[in-house]
């Protein structure tokens, strides 16, 4: 088939230009505090007496969330006991960096949280620590243990026994003859999660950061060269400073089969596949297509690559994006790429669309079955990644976007005019360059959102619906 019978075609057009956020947008403390009594009511609503959050290096999203504070190099645990102060756990070189978070904060140190061979033995021991924030096993017996996941019947008998903190903080509350259950779900369980429907301070927060990743990426691809190595070529993104919510990734060649790969010395050569993903806390922008200047450069075999799976894939993003709303539940998403790109030679093995925030991927929604409805204050991943195994490698449109009901926009548009205007923008660019109509409802956050140009060396070049403009 040709990309004309998909109602898409391949065609020359301009990306237009933004005006980038200077400031970062700022979640006030009033919005924390409020958040702290979100997650302490819904830990009594499952009848626990205790909740204590556990963060590390990348499972950080959580005490980020509810305090700002997120632990670097080491272990932590926020400890919320009803009608006490929060009492956050620290090591050694988080003790200062606690101060970040505009939260009443009780810190305590324990060294033993602290990287091996720092001073590990000034400090009370862990009993003591989990005692005096207010933790008995005959007091508060039920505690519920947040960590970065959770687990369902299918995977184990009382999934809710199965906990993902390291086994030295279990240990020690069974000990202490507390009884803990995981309680990851009060966080990101899509239909139940309180971190999946953002304030309006999360939401301007994660534009932000869109925005910036999104820019990087433009600069990558329009400015990589055969030649470059792909080091070279990754430092075309210019990172601005903000954490990554995963290792950005740009790999050539047979190291595309890598998947999730860091750049390397491999020198870029003129027809290699190519892939590149980067994303700040609260976005992700990936694209996949061949370091070639149109078809002809392809290898012998693929010269049909856009028809073949291109095309289909693009049509595909056009529905999602159209399709994607407030009251749309998962299982309508998952059936519009299920139906479209169900064919193995497409490879679509994961679920076609995710929640957006901090971390890359809290959970999704999106699965077979999935009567989860979708709702204002949401951010979610246009998440479609074709695996064909085979020469025609990938194509990508990875982008963010959020859910916002009229009186959320009104806010976004009356405290944040810089993102409304953008977001105006890309909307428009959207329906009248690519042809793809967005609800009210959708707003996208990133700068490239629905841009697709398969071949690196004629980024001009992209995909869009045929007669729609």
């Amino acid at each position: 088939m040709e990309a004309a019978e998909f109602g898409v075609e391949l065609a020359e057009i301009e990306l237009p230009s933004y005006e980038l956020p200077r400031d970062e947008p700022v979640v006030p403390q009033a919005t924390y505090e409020a958040r702290l009594s979100s997650v302490e009511r819904a830990a009594a609503e499952s009848e626990l007496d205790v909740l204590v959050v556990y963060g590390d290096r990348e499972h950080f999203a959580n005490i980020a969330y509810l305090t700002k504070f997120e632990p670097r190099f080491e272990e932590a645990l926020l400890i919320l006991v009803p009608g006490r102060r929060p009492r956050l756990v620290v090591g050694n070189e988080c003790e200062a960096y606690a101060e970040i978070s505009p939260v009443d904060l009780d810190v305590v140190q324990y060294q033993s949280f602290s990287l091996v061979n720092q001073p590990r033995s000034e400090s009370a021991t862990l009993e003591t620590v989990l005692h005096d924030a207010g933790l008995d096993g005959k007091k508060t017996p039920r505690v519920g243990l947040a960590g970065w996941k959770y687990f369902t019947a299918g995977e184990f008998d009382q999934p809710e026994c199965r906990l993902d903190a390291p086994a030295f903080i279990v240990d020690e509350l069974r000990e202490m003859g507390c009884v803990p259950t995981n309680a990851t779900q009060l966080f990101s369980e899509p239909g139940r999660g309180i971190r999946l429907v953002n304030d309006v301070e999360q939401l301007a927060y994660f534009e932000f950061a869109a925005s910036h990743g999104s820019e990087a990426m433009r600069r990558m691809i329009f400015g990589i060269a055969p030649g470059m190595t792909e080091f070279e070529a990754f430092s075309l993104y210019q990172p601005m400073g903000l954490p990554f919510s995963y290792h950005p990734i740009l790999s050539s060649g047979e190291r595309t089969l890598l998947g999730l790969a860091s750049p390397s010395s491999r020198e870029l050569r003129r027809g290699d596949p190519m892939s590149a993903a980067f994303g700040y806390w609260g976005s992700n922008t990936a694209r996949g297509g061949f370091l070639v200047e149109d078809s002809r450069d392809l290898n012998k075999g693929i010269h049909d690559y856009v028809d073949r799976l291109v095309a289909p894939y693009f049509a595909t993003a056009v529905e999602w994006y159209e399709t994607v709303g407030i009251g749309v539940t998962g299982g309508e998403l998952f059936d519009v790429v299920k139906r479209r790109l169900g064919d193995p030679f497409f490879g679509v093995h994961l679920n076609p669309g995710h929640f957006l925030h901090l971390d890359e991927w809290p959970s999704s929604p999106v699965y077979e079955g999935s009567s989860i409805e979708l709702q204002s204050g949401m951010a979610l991943q246009l998440d479609v990644i074709p695996a064909t195994g085979t020469d025609y490698h990938t194509s990508n449109i990875e982008d963010g976007i959020a859910l916002a009901s009229e009186p959320t926009r009104e806010e976004l548009a009356e405290r944040f005019p810089g993102l409304w205007s953008r977001v105006e923008c890309r909307r428009r660019f959207m329906r009248e360059e690519l042809g793809i109509n967005l609800k009210p409802e959708v707003l996208p956050l990133s700068g490239l959102a629905g841009y697709l140009p398969p071949f690196w060396l004629a980024p001009k070049w992209a995909l869009r619906r045929i007669c729609r403009r």
